[in-house]
Parts: structure tokens; sequence; C-alpha cells
């Protein structure tokens, strides 16, 4: 009896925080976070280690962001972003293949969407629970949000270096610039730290950024 409502009480949290996040994706079609879960990680890690945290995070429209920027993000995160419905199964695959050839787990092949996702609600923890979490809940970003407002909503939260958060932060940082400012070259390089930027620097991502910009070439821009 005890175990039976232990079971019913967790299915009943896990519906009602499901229900919860629901309401807060639909809510983004109009709000802009204040913060995120990965920022309030950030933060806790900082109390814990006993570092200084400063906070950099200004929201700004997709139509502030230079068009050099998004199309640098999406060549370097997310090729077909415009075309699938938030998992890109082709991606998936390639990145399964190539990783049962060489023997070894590589990189997720997350989509923005689910960037998005993990950044908003979860953390920056790899697990198969996170991983189930996402995956449930990004169905719902792409039935109740527009892809514009997916992408604007992943430029101005992600994080771009230590403590630094969206594409305006991020911009102003590193060249001193407005987001709707950034150039080509510019925003290949900012696109290329995405994936690990607590390490990177703009200015040692020459080989990847000039893989981008290929890429954004090669898709027209």
């Amino acid at each position: 009896m005890i175990a039976r409502r232990v079971v019913v009480g967790v299915l009943l949290l896990a519906v009602g925080l499901y229900a919860l996040c629901g309401v807060a994706i639909f809510l983004l079609r109009w709000v802009d976070p204040w913060t995120t879960a990965v920022q309030t990680e950030r933060r806790v890690q900082a109390l814990r280690a006993h570092r200084t945290y400063n906070k950099r995070y200004e929201f700004v429209s997709l139509s502030n962001i230079s068009p050099n920027l998004q199309h640098a993000v999406v060549a370097a995160e997310d090729g077909r972003f415009r075309q699938h419905h938030g998992f890109d199964w082709i991606e998936m695959q390639k990145v399964i293949e190539k990783d049962i050839q060489e023997h070894k787990v590589g990189r997720g092949g997350s989509t923005i969407t689910q960037q998005l996702v993990k950044n908003l609600f979860l953390s920056t923890e790899r697990s198969f629970l996170r991983k189930g979490v996402e995956s449930a809940l990004v169905p719902l970003v792409e039935a109740m949000l527009t892809k514009d407002r997916i992408l604007e909503l992943y430029l101005n939260v992600i994080e771009w270096g230590p403590g630094i958060y969206g594409a305006e932060a991020a911009s102003e940082h590193y060249y001193h610039l407005h987001a709707s400012e950034v150039s080509r070259e510019k925003a290949a390089r900012l696109a290329a730290i995405i994936p690990a930027p607590l390490k990177r620097k703009p200015e040692r991502m020459n080989e990847y950024s000039a893989e981008i910009l290929d890429r954004m070439e090669k898709t027209g821009w």
C-alpha cells in the first residue's frame, strides 16, 4: 500500500511538473525569461566554490541580432533547424554511425530546440533522465512557439563564456559591439565557441570558424 502511494505520488508530481513546464513554454510566446536553469546552476556552482559570479545577460529581439550571427549559429549547431520538428533524426543517425565506427560516444547531435529546453528548464549534467525530460518537453516547444521565437530565445539565453549569456552580452564582451553589428567572420567565431563556452575563445577558433563560414556559404549566406 505504501509503495503504491509513493508511485502514485511520484506520477502526480511528474505530471504536475510537466504541466507547469507547459504553461511556462506557452507564456514564452510573449514573455522573455529573466533567468534560466543553467544560469541558476552556474550561480550555485560559483557560490559552492566561493568564486565571484558576474552575470551579463541582456535580452534583445531577433531583429536586433545580426543575420550573420543567426546564420552562423544555425550552420554550426543545427543546419536543418528550419526543416525538422525538434529532433533531427538524420543528424542523429550520422552521430550514432560515427560513434559505432570510432567505438566511442561523441557529440550529442542535439538540435537548437533541445538545447533551448536544456538551458531553460534543466542543467548541463549529462544523464539519461535529463535526456528523457528534454525529449518530453521538445514537442511542446515546437508546438507552441514559432521557429523564429525558438531561435530568438536560444540566441538570448545560451552560455557564451563565464557569466556571459546571450548574443548581446557575448558581442559586447568579445568585440565591444552590439549583436546587430557583428560581421560574418566574427559571427562564425562566436558560433564556434558554443559547444564549450567555458573553455573556448573566439580568437582561437580559426579552423572551426572557417568550417562554419564554409557551411554558411553552401547555404547561400
